[in-house]
């Protein structure tokens, strides 16, 4: 049995809780929170051991992993200290605020050759997971251009602090809700070279930004659009949606459907036509031993206790490849904040000015 300690017990948290305690290889063993009402409930109805400092749960729970679910801006210091005291470790996304962080802890993790992971729960999303095995097959030919999107009905009027709220703290639609799809297109085509045009923009909230728009650029010019909103009311919960163009035809995907248009179906995995294709998440998604809000909630766990059981220290969404996302939110943020104030209407393009930079196809 897997040893398992829970740390933070927000929504997430309780979430991770109840699937992962639902596990036929886990044991979780120790919760740590700063809610004493919260801990004195875990105990008297689970018995399971509480504890209000990581340090101490990790020095006498004798654990095998950790599950961070923590407000962002707390994930590298516990995540350093996880892996300082030799346990595995899955950690809620974002990974870091700071990729050269993120960089140091996937080197730190990979030197004392731990399991690691990150919740990006989108890539264990059966239509999602088609639109990589249609790409890796080259079913649409030469991609030119993602569109990738998400919305979702978070913050709909102004409202009490929360660390959500702070960007300080890692809040705001950027980390919260631009990251999965960010991650999404990582995943598809790789770490973009540069982003452009990007706007933090702000609805309701005062601290941090509601909406995010941006164009993410790579060395051959193949490009993706970034639309995401937190602030979107014709949502019930969270949307995301990717649209990828290509040569051959086209991918849209959701979470309950990908449809794919083939000029010519040659170079497509076996079943697919030339024309319109509809492929079903629940044909493409296999069945997880419990269910809580998604499949992919709880096939990401799975995931991660069979990697800690076959001693694979590299798998999906391994920190290597949630720092590929941090990178990008970095370089968003640093275009969000570049002066254009030089640049007027109807005035010549700046050759050195991202936004405006010419390249030419190789």
């Amino acid at each position: 049995m897997i040893r398992i300690g829970m740390v933070g017990l927000g929504k997430m948290g309780l979430s991770h809780y109840s699937m992962v305690n639902a596990h036929p290889d886990v044991e979780v063993v120790a919760v740590c929170d700063s809610s004493a009402y919260l801990l004195g409930l875990l105990n008297r109805y689970t018995g399971v051991e509480t504890f209000n400092d990581m340090s101490k749960m990790l020095a006498q729970s004798k654990l095998d992993a950790v599950i961070i679910s923590t407000p962002s801006v707390l994930h590298a210091q516990m995540v350093k200290t996880a892996l300082d005291a030799g346990v595995n470790v899955f950690c809620e996304k974002p990974f870091s605020l700071d990729p050269s962080t993120s960089r140091d802890l996937t080197e730190l993790a990979r030197s004392k050759k731990l399991v690691t992971q990150v919740g990006y729960h989108y890539r264990f999303v059966g239509a999602f997971k088609e639109v990589k095995r249609l790409l890796d097959s080259g079913a649409i030919g030469k991609v030119s251009h993602i569109l990738a999107e998400a919305y979702g009905p978070v913050v709909l009027k102004p409202k009490g602090s929360t660390w959500r709220s702070k960007k300080s703290e890692g809040g705001g639609s950027l980390y919260d809700y631009a990251a999965h799809p960010i991650d999404l297109v990582n995943w598809y085509l790789g770490v973009p070279s540069e982003v452009r045009g990007t706007i933090l923009g702000q609805v309701f909230s005062k601290e941090t930004d509601d909406e995010v728009f941006s164009t993410m650029v790579w060395p051959d010019q193949t490009t993706a659009q970034l639309s995401v909103s937190w602030s979107d009311p014709s949502q019930r919960k969270m949307s995301t949606k990717i649209t990828v163009f290509g040569s051959n035809g086209r991918i849209t995907a959701d979470r309950q459907e990908c449809q794919t248009f083939l000029t010519d179906a040659t170079a497509a995995p076996e079943g697919y036509i030339e024309g319109w294709n509809v492929r079903y998440t629940t044909d493409l998604t296999d069945e997880v031993y419990f269910y809580v809000r998604g499949e992919e909630y709880s096939a990401q766990l799975d995931a991660f206790v069979k990697r800690i059981e076959g001693g694979e220290v590299e798998g999906q969404n391994s920190f290597g490849s949630a720092t590929g996302a941090d990178e990008v939110l970095a370089m968003m943020v640093a275009d969000a904040n570049r002066d254009y104030t030089g640049i007027a209407a109807g005035s010549a393009p700046q050759a050195d000015r991202g936004l405006f930079r010419r390249r030419t196809r190789s």
